[in-house]
């Protein structure tokens, strides 16, 4: 062991070459430009690099130089397109130098240090820029700190023709780089006819031959193009309008306000070419802010490629799950993390936010459509949503209308300000979360008022409707033009051509009464999903109506939010009557235990006792703490101890002949026991809901009324007698009669419900 021999090829590898400059080694670059054996190298002369392998030990063994063969697995360059093996050759390159690497902090680094390395020169220019994510920023210095000089040419004949003149004379080594078209004009010796008129790139520029700085001999362009990112890195100048002139286009559009790439390569392409440029020239960044964003995978989240028959292209993505889709897609994922895309993401995308909208919107054009003679109140207004007007009187529908209006003025606030801040992953968010509460809670609530026509209701649905077009443009630029097309240009022909010709929306902020509104129908709204949960938890379906609902709140104010609201939250959960408590212990019991992997690496051989000292201690205290986010002190051995509340676990369990549901320290629980008047209201919600398919399966349209029969056992018709006038008033049913279903019902079925078999027939009421 330690001795040994070593090969070493500096002209075949970037080790080798590095390790041959620090210790003087002859470099030998056999190959040429197509990887054959140059002149000089005897047999070898002429032949494919790749192709000689099996005769190289051949000779070496007749030589009786080979003295032992092994195979060895390593990794191997191969080309990315086509998989061929490379080989590595050894070429002159031009360079751009990017400075000394000094051996101590920047800060401590001089003014004259940073004059004379340019790598030092372009960080201070990286802070002046914005990174988002902000970790760009500590990426592209690190770059910076670690990268070598700059090599700016290929090996290829056509590209960006680099103005760098080499004196003809290989004994010389003069070189000079010509600062533009006028320059080189003014020092043209020859072959400036044959370019003149034509874009400097081959073979006109070629033509041009110019003194050598060093010798006077003539100079010729090389042969080498520039690399691409040279060319990338002079955008923000190269693409500034010529319709002022260049310092007065640099002043109104240099630095760009905004650019965005793909991060994982852009700190060493172009980010840092058009850093590296900007910095030369100007001596400030290119951009004020850049967005840097993840790598696109295939949705089993490896890379795309064809071959492995996971790629999909764009034209087939946007034709297949629309580009709309695509682009909330993109919006809706934080940059900084690889997306995986494909149909399955896609259409979750659909089903989360884009199947809603349209719901929304097809239900408005629906009952917008029936309600006679209605027309949006106020004229077409591009400024602005529609003011929330006090409300007289605070009645439901109005509190409802009013509250949507608020939500979207926040919604607008908000979109605007994260839009402004390039952050598209929460403006999506905040939009999702409205058409959700749009959907879920506006719509829901008010569907007996669009039945009806009521007009408040239409107006206020088609202005948040027309305002989410314009929110919606920049984001799903097909789907809004779609609803405003419809929705505003098919109404008034003086309205904008298009929504991408209407101003972005403005919001005013909510006063005092605003902000109570927002809190208790959030209040509300969250109870309501508590109590939804504790139905579902019970397995009490949403249909089967509940005597009382209990509400465990935290205040007087509280308690006035559910005075005011509290009927949209008690014919949401389906209950006859709400109780507001002070106290969740009529509610759930609590019982306590320590979070082992917590206390046990600070506390050891303690925990028995800190186990036994949440036994003892008042659980319901303990609870309403730890929900709180506070810490609990309790009496260990003698002796205080804090404990953290995500220290404790708190289990809750439900006090008898309730569900329960808790979160964000409200408790909502049901009373479960049922009267047979209870559950005969069931059956006949039940009852109703499956005459409500029948009408759907039937192909009837909304507004048809219906004759309906009902068949069934003494349960379900003596129900079905008791709620006639509910039934009939969902239904749209002029007649209910009991029986078999008529021959000539256009609608019938056979079904079982709550165990008993019923018929149901209907047909159009003459």
């Amino acid at each position: 062991e330690g001795t040994g021999v070593v090969h070493i090829a500096p002209g075949c590898g970037a080790e080798d070459f590095r390790l041959s400059k620090e210790l003087g080694l002859p470099i030998i670059a056999p190959l040429d430009e197509n990887g054959v054996y140059k002149a000089g190298f005897g047999w070898l002369t002429g032949r494919e690099a790749q192709s000689v392998a099996e005769e190289v030990l051949a000779e070496l063994k007749r030589k009786g130089l080979l003295y032992k063969v092994e195979g060895y697995k390593h990794r191997y360059p191969v080309c990315w397109r086509c998989e061929s093996e490379l080989v590595f050759r050894l070429v002159d390159e031009w360079f751009i130098r990017m400075g000394e690497l000094y051996d101590k902090p920047r800060e401590q680094v001089t003014a004259e240090e940073k004059a004379a390395s340019l790598r030092y020169q372009m960080m201070d220019v990286v802070d002046d820029a914005r990174w988002i994510p902000s970790f760009g920023r500590e990426r592209e210095l690190d770059w910076l700190r670690n990268m070598h000089d700059w090599m700016i040419s290929k090996k290829r004949y056509w590209g960006l023709a680099l103005p760098i003149w080499v004196c003809d004379d290989p004994d010389c080594g003069g070189f000079d780089v010509v600062g533009g078209r006028e320059e080189l004009a003014a020092r043209a010796v020859s072959g400036w006819s044959t370019f003149e008129g034509h874009s400097p790139h081959r073979p006109y520029v070629d033509a041009v031959k110019i003194a050598c700085p060093a010798c006077g001999g003539p100079a010729t362009r090389t042969t080498d193009v520039g690399n691409p990112w040279l060319d990338a890195g002079i955008v923000s100048l190269s693409t500034l309008p010529d319709d002022l002139p260049f310092e007065a286009a640099k002043a109104k559009w240099f630095p760009a306000d905004f650019i965005t790439e793909s991060f994982p390569g852009q700190f060493r392409n172009w980010f840092y070419s058009l850093l590296a440029m900007s910095t030369v020239l100007e001596g400030r960044a290119p951009f004020k802010t850049v967005l840097g964003f993840a790598t696109l995978h295939a949705e089993d989240g490896r890379e795309m490629h064809k071959s492995w028959g996971n790629a999909i292209e764009f034209n087939e993505g946007a034709d297949t799950m629309g580009a709309d889709v695509m682009r909330w897609m993109y919006l809706a994922h934080k940059p900084e993390v690889d997306l995986n895309f494909g149909y399955g993401p896609g259409g979750e995308v659909r089903r989360r936010f884009l199947i809603p909208l349209w719901n929304v919107y097809g239900f408005f054009v629906q009952y917008a459509n029936l309600a006679e003679g209605w027309t949006p109140a106020a004229a077409w207004d591009d400024a602005a949503p529609g003011a929330a007007v006090p409300i007289a009187g605070d009645p439901a529908g109005a509190q409802l209308d009013r509250w949507i209006h608020l939500r979207l003025h926040a919604t607008v606030r908000e979109v605007g300000e994260r839009m402004a801040d390039f952050d598209g992953l929460r403006a999506t968010q905040a939009i999702e979360a409205f058409v959700e509460e749009l959907s879920n809670w506006y719509v829901r609530r008010s569907r007996r008022r669009f039945w009806e026509g009521d007009p408040a209701a239409l107006d206020t649905l088609y202005e948040v409707l027309v305002t989410l077009t314009r929110l919606l443009a920049p984001m799903l630029p097909f789907t809004a033009e779609d609803l405003y097309q419809n929705l505003v240009r098919g109404l008034d022909a003086a309205a904008p051509e298009s929504v991408h010709h209407c101003r972005w929306p403005q919001a005013p902020a909510p006063d005092a009464d605003d902000a109570v509104l927002l809190a208790q129908m959030g209040l509300v709204l969250r109870l309501t999903a508590l109590g939804r949960a504790a139905r579902s938890a019970a397995d009490l379906k949403l249909r089967q109506p509940l005597a009382k609902a209990m509400l465990a709140l935290r205040g007087e104010e509280e308690a006035q939010a559910i005075e005011r609201l509290g009927e949209h939250l008690r014919e949401e959960l389906n209950v006859k009557a709400l109780e507001v408590l002070t106290e969740e212990g009529a509610l759930v019991s609590y019982s306590l235990r320590p979070v082992l992997p917590k206390l046990g690496p600070k506390h050891g051989q303690r925990l028995p006792a800190i186990k036994q000292a949440l036994e003892a201690a008042d659980a319901g205290a303990v609870a309403a703490a730890v929900n709180a986010g506070r810490p609990v002190t309790l009496e260990v051995a003698g002796e205080p101890l804090v404990l953290e509340p995500d220290e404790i676990e708190v289990m809750a369990s439900a006090r008898e002949g309730l569900a329960t549901a808790e979160g964000e320290g409200y408790v909502v629980g049901l009373v479960t026991e049922l009267s047979s008047a209870l559950l005969a209201e069931g059956l006949a919600r039940d009852l109703l809901r499956q005459v409500q398919s029948l009408r759907k399966d039937s192909g009837l349209d909304i507004s048809d009324r219906i004759a309906l029969t009902v068949d069934g056992p003494p349960a379900v018709l003596e129900a079905a007698r008791d709620w006639r006038d509910f039934i009939c008033g969902e239904a749209l049913a002029l007649a209910l009669d009991f029986g078999p279903p008529a021959e000539d019902a256009e609608g019938s079925v056979e079904l079982e419900i709550e165990g008993h078999a019923v018929r149901l027939g209907l047909k159009r009421a003459l």
